[in-house]
């Protein structure tokens, strides 16, 4: 059930002409006023996340990717359901675990595959790799390291959004390990303070790394901790794709409107380990499986089949063609040219400092 804090009284009429229907229910809404095409684009959006996530576990098993990769199998729901109610105009930031959110935003697989090779064609030019995806075309800002960082960074271009008057609305998603920072309380305040155009989204996926929830946060319902500074909060089931973008579509609404930021706490779980070396012994095999039985996407798919949108003859086709995109997308990296050196002086911000400046060219 979705809990609220803070003010709840600005519902605008077309909410309430939504929900007008006592025996409605998020499915029905979203069939009546997205229609099934789109309900079943929703499903290809979250089979396409999980599809290349899983295959990035393959390709880093193979060595075709180094460094930390952290999958966003099973939380696909959120990412999907929160993002679809974006416009062109608004922005995304996000942590490490950024691959979700990158292809609901729309970004091409392509060149996030690339971008995990390490290769010139990646999204950031094959310099970032799995936890720095970023597209300017897109408004997304990337996936930050740095745990809460990014969330101060959203206020900053929420404010810009404000001050310039764009209608733009940044949504930021965070663990709940983020929200034990100082970063998270100063980001909450100042967007508060200044009624900032921010959804921030907690995913809460019961464990910070490999930290249970109740172990590294004494208050456990998240959304609560946004008492503090007087905000509206809700939690909300994460797993349910249609409830996802509804309620965060709400969330979009009130922070769109000028009434100030939202913090969402989407209650969700990862399938995989915090990275793809994480050996899991803070957790059980039975938990996980018990978890892997309410998988959101086969929950979805079910849906759609059940209510009679789509046959599972054609969603299974559109699991096929994801099978040929992703793995044309590890074809596409392979046959990338690895960056090279020019990128120091000829573009990007080094590019700048060194024309006014004598340097030694054996040092390039």
């Amino acid at each position: 059930m979705q809990k609220q804090r803070g003010s709840t009284k600005a519902v605008t009429s077309a909410t309430q002409s939504v929900r007008s229907s006592m025996t409605s229910t998020p499915f029905t809404r979203a069939l009546e006023h997205l229609g099934a095409d789109q309900l079943v684009e929703y499903y290809r959006q979250m089979m396409l996340i999980r599809r290349f996530e899983e295959k990035c576990q393959e390709m880093y098993t193979r060595s075709k990717i180094g460094g930390f990769l952290h999958l966003y199998v099973g939380e696909e729901a959120t990412g999907v359901g929160a993002i679809s109610n974006l416009q062109p105009q608004d922005h995304v930031f996000t942590h490490y675990r950024d691959h979700g959110h990158a292809i609901a935003r729309g970004l091409d697989i392509n060149p996030l595959m690339a971008e995990l090779f390490g290769k010139d064609t990646g999204c950031s030019r094959g310099m970032g790799g799995s936890m720095h995806f970023a597209d300017v075309t897109k408004n997304f800002w990337g996936g930050y390291a740095i745990v809460g960082s990014h969330l101060l960074l959203a206020d900053g271009v929420a404010l810009q959004c404000k001050m310039q008057k764009t209608n733009g609305v940044v949504m930021v998603f965070f663990g709940d390990g983020a929200t034990n920072g100082g970063e998270f309380y100063e980001a909450l305040n100042f967007a508060q303070l200044w009624k900032l155009p921010v959804v921030f989204v907690c995913e809460n996926n019961l464990f910070a790394m490999g930290t249970p929830l109740e172990v590294h946060s004494s208050v456990t319902e998240i959304y609560r901790k946004a008492n503090a500074f007087d905000m509206k909060s809700m939690r909300i089931d994460g797993n349910d794709l249609l409830g996802v973008r509804e309620q965060v579509g709400e969330a979009v609404e009130h922070a769109r409107s000028g009434k100030g930021p939202v913090l969402v706490e989407a209650m969700t779980y990862r399938f995989r380990g915090h990275s793809a070396q994480d050996t899991q012994k803070y957790r059980s095999k039975e938990d996980v499986e018990k978890h892997r039985s309410a998988d959101p996407l086969e929950a979805y798919r079910k849906l759609l089949i059940d209510e009679e949108i789509c046959p599972a003859s054609r969603l299974d086709a559109i699991d096929v063609q994801i099978d040929v995109e992703v793995d044309a997308s590890v074809e596409f990296a392979d046959n990338s040219p690895v960056p090279g050196n020019e990128w120091l002086t000829d573009a990007g911000i080094y590019a700048a400092p060194l024309e006014t400046l004598t340097v030694d060219p054996t040092l390039v």
